[in-house]
């Protein structure tokens, strides 16, 4: 379970970064609109890896109410966040990237 919510974290941040608005707030700089539509591919490519995660982890029946759980959680979590540590967002994200692949090796 510990994967999907890397993943689905990581998703909602990239889909966060694909908004004129945050991207300029959290990095400084607009984002070009080829960046903003990879940022938006690779945020809802990362949540549906992440529903695979979860369904691989606890089948079907289960695993798509964890998945709706972690969806909610994690995007309290970057919504609450945002205001007050936007840096701390991102290298969460970041770390979550950096730390999928040991969740995956984990999981098996």
């Amino acid at each position: 379970m510990l994967l999907a919510v890397l993943l689905c974290y990581a998703g909602f941040a990239a889909l966060c970064l694909s908004m004129d608005r945050h991207h300029s707030d959290l990095l400084g700089r607009k984002a070009s609109a080829g960046r903003r539509q990879g940022l938006r591919l690779g945020g809802w490519a990362l949540l549906g890896l992440s529903l695979w995660a979860a369904v691989a982890a606890a089948g079907w029946g289960l695993g798509l109410v964890q998945w709706c759980a972690v969806l909610m959680l994690s995007a309290l979590l970057l919504v609450l966040l945002l205001p007050y540590r936007p840096r701390l967002a991102l290298w969460l994200a970041a770390l979550g990237l950096l730390a999928s692949p040991l969740a995956a090796v984990a999981q098996l």
